[in-house]
């Protein structure tokens, strides 16, 4: 067994602190292992405020991570799943994701009010075209505004008054200890999230399998199934049209529930098609759930504009 685990990470203060937690439940199940964290700089980071739509190549957030897993800089490298393109790279696998975190969306903003306090043609700022899309399905006077950065930075220019509020994925503001920052947590009946959102995953090597069997240890079956069938109607989806697309599943009484959504990016119309199977089937249920949506697409013809 491995004695010394180098696990790669962005330099943001979310990501640290997220695989440092990878790090620390490491430690509590393997105790002779020495673990530590090493910064690399992604083309996300790079660019620090282009908006993701704009950057040139997909993965943008993980691809330098897993191009030093491959040299052999790292032995591992953590993501948040969100981020992660559906299909890994040669010799690359997801050898773990724990357990996950509230995956919803919430709303900051300065005075605590929610969305439905929020001034006709109030300011939001948000990254994802998704949220963006979906706040204009619930609000259409409000304004997106596209604002990237670390959340601290984020939280400075709502605090400036550059915007009236910001959306954001709760689990990050959990994992910071800033939930006090949050207005309103958003159901997922009105925001669904991002597919994989708000859970954790630590890429492995192929072919060491000595370090994908210490991983296992912080293996979350439950999620794992959840967020396998939402990347899996994510990856069925886009094999189509290219839109803004929410989805979450969760175990329920050994049964997995999935709910997938897809909405224009102007947010005038929205499919919602949801779907129940068993844990050990999630992928063939994203793939029901995502053709079904698919062809529902396809029989209104509409006319999407690709999202991210």
């Amino acid at each position: 067994m491995a004695r010394r685990l180098v696990i790669g990470t962005r330099g943001s203060q979310l990501a640290l602190r997220q695989a440092e937690w990878i790090a620390e439940r490491l430690r509590a199940h393997h105790a002779g292992v020495e673990i530590v964290l090493r910064t690399i700089t992604t083309t996300a980071d790079r660019h620090p405020t282009t908006p993701l739509e704009q950057l040139p190549t997909v993965g943008v957030f993980v691809k330098e991570l897993e191009a030093a897993l491959l040299d052999g800089a790292v032995d591992l490298a953590a993501h948040s799943l969100k981020d992660l393109p559906t299909r890994q790279p040669d010799g690359v696998v997801i050898a773990a994701v724990p357990e996950r975190e509230d995956p919803r969306d919430v709303l900051v903003t300065r005075d605590g009010r929610g969305l439905d306090g929020l001034l006709n043609g109030a300011r939001v700022g948000t990254s994802s075209p998704r949220r963006a899309a979906m706040l204009r399905h619930a609000r259409p006077d409000l304004v997106m505004v596209p604002l990237r950065g670390n959340l601290d930075t984020r939280l400075r220019r709502l605090d400036a008054g550059q915007v009236d509020a910001l959306c954001l994925a709760g689990a990050g503001l959990r994992r910071l200890g800033l939930e006090a920052r949050v207005a309103q947590w958003l159901e997922p009946s009105l925001c669904l999230p991002a597919p994989g959102q708000g859970a954790l995953a630590v890429e492995a090597r192929t072919e060491d399998a000595a370090v994908r069997n210490l991983v296992r240890a912080i293996e979350h079956t439950a999620t794992r199934a959840a967020v396998e069938a939402e990347r899996t109607a994510l990856a069925t989806l886009e094999g189509g049209c290219r839109v803004p697309i929410g989805a979450l599943a969760a175990v329920d009484g050994g049964v997995l529930h999935l709910e997938v959504a897809v909405v224009t990016p102007d947010g005038g119309t929205m499919l919602r098609e949801t779907g129940s199977g068993t844990v050990d089937a999630a992928r063939a249920l994203g793939v029901r759930v995502g053709e079904i949506l698919r062809r529902r697409l396809e029989e209104q013809h509409q006319v999407l504009r690709p999202g991210h």
